[in-house]
């Protein structure tokens, strides 16, 4: 008779056993509905990363009215003794304890290993569902052995949680092979249980999964001998294909449904807990009100309007029923260290789009000026975390960084992943090394990867252009491997700067590793991945144009006694509008791109509003969804502005009737397709992660149809569809946009207003922007900026504003601008020059610096205000040998004592000296490189 629990998977491998599983968690999922099997367990090596994709896909079948399988996270523990278990958590405290036992195993290691032993399993295996690998070629006795004494002490510490799994290996000798286990299971009393033990969802990705092994093993696939996959049956597979493989072990196949029954843990039952934030007794929310209030008060000192206030307390109200206060206190901390210590920083996001957040000082942008409701961001029917983001000066983030690890405990906060996935180049480089291309083949495939697309006839043509034949048939296998890899993990990676901090262990809540970067941690699961179990994550982000900022505000408070931070500058000045129409950008925050030049001045920003337009139009997705022009037509009069009905009027009226935020789309899918709020979140996640999975067809026809149904005409639903499509992962929320629009002004101020200061400041801040120092610097000059070169008497590290003996200031060039000074060596440079050096020989004596700074200090013509040039500079630097002298044997400060003969050295061109100067500062305050080529590229010489 048939056991009443059906067969369940519990051993699949996804693509997160990176470059060995070859199928997608969704994948699986889909495929085990298919099957109609009720349950199947993700159970990767040494890792849950693809878990919470499995759980998602899940979901996703229910909301569509299917009957998905049950996904039980696991893991497979391999361990230096040579034992391989899947472990399956049976509830949450096993699954705590699965996490903490990987977590202690990849702690060991370096990033991306996993160091676990015997050890780990008998501390951490309560609760736990162990099915043990058995010897994968037993002899007679079934291996007893070191194996056997290893599973043995594992089954007498947990009785009743440990089986022998029996998968088939599909060679002929899979029946004497499974009885042979069957008696080793007796022997050390334990029983059998039955798993197909899948690498691939289903068969047609036998290639790709040698393609695969290929990769991690740094081989080509026709050289993978016994390591290629003999045929493609080590799939997903029925229940009925499984009483037929294990026909005389039908016990084995029903304990699988047994023991799937008895794993009733799910990645539903994690409870995220937010840290509590309180302080001095106080409960979150009343915190949260009291320091929201007093913020408030600082910001509207004459009163805040009876608007803003109904505004706040709406959301503080809000808040206080979706128990998020914690989660605003814990960004208003962070952002309150960082300020305690002269960070400037500011926050962006859905939910920074408040009045509490502008009233505890997270971000510097009014509510006021978006269009968009907080109900959008925090809100029960999303029933999501609240998204803030907040950015930090890029060279001092890590002292931010290394605060939350400090305050919350390495056991409490820890980065999240980011998965990297096969696209384009890479694709194409290690899939057809795997394949056995030429590099030279390689090489001309990558140089057209942008061509790469779903339609064949272009793709062949491209590869004809390139001198390929696309029906050769090893060329066409590579090519569709190289398409069939697209979206497939390569391994993980640390985010940006995505936290995940909680009240309680974190590594009870997701294993605990170390990230590649010294002194932080990271857990395996990426932004989406949190979004689907509803965990809080604080994106810790760095920005260049902060650092460049702070340094400016220092400089105007240093030289012109004036106190500026975002909050305070000037607002809405008119000279600043007025350079910024003129394209006068180059240094500016976000609109210093040619595409962002060519159309200032089409665009002429005259309102703070305007920038926030500015910062969110020239991206891929407006300019793909055909509505950049729309809307300039709209703006200068060509056309008129209308509204497809009254209600979607309310949303795109400040824009003029064009979506160009990505709220706006989401807002339509919602008011004219009839969207749930959750609906329209699951469009806009189909529409991020459209190129890797291609799930947009079934929202598309949910979208046409509800547009349909209120009565819009087809071909404006196809188009309000396309312009969303446009958007992709690349729309641009107007919360974002508003934030960024606020660096845009302050950094166009500064400009303005202190063009050296700015200059300054941006030199200091580099690597960051669009522009090499040579461009900053040519650029200041042209706004008037007096610039002085790098002097051994005058400068130090950073670039410094000196007054100009005019009543004004000149921008003096630090010794960072020389190539290959280090830091320290310039520190000494200025410590000891006292009141001046005297020669080459008297800064090599009392700076104590190697003969070869003073060389690179020489070839930079530092010494020039010496009166020495940079060849008789040179010359004396090479004269320099060895420690400083003794002072018997050195010139004294009047220039007596040793000395040698004078030489004259021919003096340098000015094309000479211009070459001198690229090639150690890589740039030029005597003339540029083109001017010394006028009189051969203009006819006449003129």
């Amino acid at each position: 008779m048939k056991n009443e629990m059906p067969f369940s998977e519990l051993c699949i491998t996804t693509n997160f056993t990176f470059l060995t599983g070859a199928s997608h968690p969704e994948e699986y999922v889909q495929r085990a509905c298919e099957l109609g099997l009720p349950a199947l367990a993700v159970a990767d090596a040494n890792s849950v990363a693809g878990v919470v994709r499995a759980h998602a896909a899940a979901r996703g079948i229910a909301r569509s009215g299917g009957t998905p399988p049950r996904v039980i996270p696991g893991a497979r523990l391999v361990t230096r003794d040579g034992l391989e278990a899947v472990a399956l958590p049976r509830d949450r405290a096993a699954w705590a304890g699965l996490c903490r036992m990987l977590s202690a195993g990849r702690l060991r290691t370096t990033r991306g290993g996993c160091d676990l032993t015997l050890e780990d399993l008998l501390d951490r295996g309560a609760g736990l569902e162990l099915l043990l690998t058995p010897p994968r070629t037993p002899t007679a006795d079934g291996g007893a052995g070191a194996w056997a004494s290893r599973a043995q002490r594992l089954s007498r510490r947990f009785p009743g949680s440990v089986a022998l799994a029996m998968a088939p290996e599909y060679d002929g000798a899979d029946g004497a092979r499974f009885d042979i286990w069957a008696g080793l299971a007796a022997r050390l009393d334990i029983p059998t249980v039955a798993t197909a033990r899948p690498r691939m969802h289903a068969g047609h990705r036998r290639r790709l999964a040698d393609v695969l092994t290929a990769i991690r093993l740094g081989t080509r696939v026709d050289a993978l001998g016994r390591a290629a996959l003999a045929n493609a049956e080590c799939r997903l597979r029925s229940e009925a294909e499984m009483r037929r493989l294990f026909a005389r072990h039908a016990t084995a196949v029903d304990r699988a449904g047994d023991i799937a029954a008895r794993c009733a843990f799910s990645l539903d039952d994690l409870r995220y807990d937010y840290p509590s934030e309180v302080t001095g007794g106080e409960d979150p929310d009343t915190r949260l009100r009291r320091l929201a209030g007093a913020g408030l008060a600082r910001r509207y000192p004459a009163g805040a309007p009876e608007r803003v206030r109904g505004m706040m307390e709406h959301e503080l109200t809000l808040i206080a029923r979706l128990s998020y206060a914690p989660y605003f206190l814990t960004v208003h901390d962070i952002v309150d260290f960082a300020r305690s210590r002269g960070i400037l920083c500011q926050g962006r996001g859905s939910a920074a789009n408040s009045v509490v957040c502008y009233s505890l000082g997270i971000t510097e942008v009014s509510p006021e000026i978006g269009t968009m409701v907080f109900e959008r961001f925090v809100s029960e029917a999303r029933d999501e975390p609240p998204d803030i983001d907040v950015d930090f000066e890029h060279e001092r983030r890590e002292e931010v960084i290394q605060h939350i690890y400090e305050k919350y405990g390495r056991h409490r906060a820890g980065l999240c992943a980011t998965v990297i996935h096969y696209r384009g180049k890479r694709a194409v480089r290690e899939v057809g090394r795997a394949m056995g291309l030429s590099e030279d083949t390689l090489a001309a495939m990558s140089s057209q990867i942008w061509g790469f697309g779903s339609l064949k006839g272009t793709e062949d043509a491209r590869l004809r252009e390139i001198g390929l034949d696309p029906d050769d048939p090893r060329l066409s296998r590579t090519m569709a491997l190289i398409a069939e890899i697209q979206g497939f993990p390569r391994h993980l990676s640390q985010h940006v700067g995505g936290f995940v901090i909680t009240e309680g262990r974190l590594d009870e809540l997701a294993p605990v590793e170390n990230a590649t970067m010294e002194g932080r941690t990271v857990i395996p699961w990426d932004k989406d991945d949190l979004d689907t179990l509803g965990i809080l994550k604080i994106d810790i982000l760095a920005l260049g144009m902060l650092s460049c900022l702070r340094r400016a505000f220092q400089l105007i408070r240093d030289h012109h006694r004036q106190d500026f931070t975002l909050a305070t500058l000037p607002p809405e000045d008119p000279a600043t509008y007025a350079m910024l129409g003129r394209a006068d950008s180059l240094g500016v925050f976000q609109v210093e791109s040619r595409a962002q030049m060519n159309f200032l001045p089409r665009m002429r920003p005259r309102t703070f509003y305007d920038l926030v337009i500015q910062v969110a139009i020239v991206r891929p997705g407006p300019i793909q969804g055909d509505m950049v022009h729309p809307y300039l037509r709209r703006r200068s009069g060509e056309e008129v502005v209308t509204f497809p009905s009254d209600a979607l009027g309310a949303v795109l009226g400040k824009t003029l009737g064009v979506p160009l935020f990505q709220e706006q789309a989401m807002q339509i899918a919602i008011i004219g397709a009839g969207f749930s709020p959750e609906e329209a979140d699951r469009l806009r996640r189909a529409l991020a992660t459209f190129r890797r999975l291609g799930n947009i067809s079934e929202m598309r026809a949910r979208f046409l149809a509800g547009m349909a149904a209120n009565g819009y005409p087809p071909e404006f639903a196809e188009r309000c569809f396309a312009q969303i499509e446009g958007f992709g992962s690349y729309g641009f929320p107007e919360s974002h946009a508003a934030s960024f629009a606020l660096l845009v002004y302050a950094s166009a101020w500064v400009k303005r207003h202190h063009p050296g200061i700015f200059a300054c400041a941006l030199l200091n801040s580099q690597p960051m922007g669009f522009y090499a120092p040579a461009q900053i610097i040519r650029d200041a000059r042209e706004h008037g900026v007096e610039v002085r070169p790098v002097c051994v008497n005058a400068s130090y590290w950073d670039n410094v504003m000196e007054a100009d003996g005019r009543g004004g200031l000149a921008l003096r060039l630090g010794f960072r601008q020389i190539r290959g000074l280090p830091q320290d060596e310039a520190g000494w440079i200025a410590a000891a020059r006292g009141n001046g050096y005297r020669s080459v020989e008297d800064l090599w004596r009392r700076a104590g610096l190697a003969p070869a700074m003073i060389a690179r200090l020489a070839e930079a013509d530092a010494f020039a205000s010496l009166g020495v040039t940079r060849r008789d500079a040179l010359w004396a630097a090479r004269a320099l040998s060895g420690p400083a002298p003794l002072p018997l044997f050195a010139r004294d400060i009047d220039g007596e004592g040793t000395t040698e003969a004078a030489v004259t050295l021919p003096p340098m061109t000015l094309g000479e000296q211009v070459v001198a100067d690229y090639a150690t500062l890589r740039m030029s305050l005597r003339a540029h490189p083109v001017a010394l080529l006028r009189p051969l590229l203009t006819p006449g010489g003129d």
